[in-house]
């Protein structure tokens, strides 16, 4: 069962990768346990400043190593294995000790953060609004893909018919198309405070960041990455 106490947002200071337990001549399970939660809301912490969780609240469950553990003369350290999965994370508790034991904890974690969320049942191919979304507070242990950002899924369409409540995730979503192959486009260069665009032709079709390839007015195809309607800049 997962401890039903909310951890505080803010852990103490950790080593990167690495936390040390102090004055460990004496090493308890509970000690154990108690440095690989630490260790894992430290990752957790790096996960949701990465993703841009809102206020993002962890409960962490540590699934205890049933191995006895022995003897230890130095500190012991807790060193993360696999943080790939924040809702699931490897860690290891080594002893630094000639010979010394090695005991691998696995832990489970419940995510919640404020995510968009659809304000009303959306359309198939729907473009999205202000009015369309809205932000509430979610289990996100399985979504890490949602969004906590209501600007960033402006302007980007439905991919499918999304009920009023679901949270938006990245596979439900499309960046609008902004230019289309065989269209006029505007090519703009722009260095220091210098600015240059040329009419240009679009070869393929983007949505806002594509790279796509773009024949300018002197017939010579270049790389240009899509920045708004009819408009790209070229890629260095």
């Amino acid at each position: 069962m997962f401890n039903k106490r909310i951890l505080p947002w803010f852990p103490v200071l950790l080593l990167v990768g690495t936390i040390e337990i102090s004055g460990a001549a004496t090493v308890t399970p509970e000690r154990l346990v108690a440095q690989v939660q630490q260790a894992a809301q430290g990752e957790l912490k790096r996960h949701a400043e990465l993703a841009n969780w809102a206020a993002p609240r962890f409960e962490i469950e540590v699934v205890k190593n049933t191995r006895p553990i022995g003897p230890c003369n130095a500190a012991p350290r807790v060193e993360t294995v696999d943080a790939r999965s924040p809702a699931r994370m490897r860690f290891v508790a080594i002893c630094p000790d000639q010979g010394g034991w090695r005991y691998e904890f696995l832990t489970r974690a419940r995510i919640s953060a404020e995510v968009a969320v659809a304000a009303s049942d959306l359309s198939s191919g729907k473009t999205l609004s202000t009015q369309d979304v809205l932000l509430e507070r979610h289990d996100i242990s399985g979504m890490p893909d949602s969004f906590s950002d209501l600007a960033a899924v402006q302007d980007m369409a439905t991919r499918r018919t999304i009920r009023a409540g679901s949270v938006l995730r990245q596979n439900m979503l499309v960046a609008p198309t902004l230019v289309k192959r065989g269209e006029p486009v505007r090519i703009v260069a722009k260095r220091d405070q210098i600015e240059v665009s040329m009419a240009g032709e679009a070869l393929d079709t983007g949505a806002r960041g594509a790279s796509i390839r773009v024949k300018n007015a002197s017939g010579v195809t270049i790389r240009a990455r899509v920045t708004d309607i009819g408009q790209v800049e070229p890629v260095e």
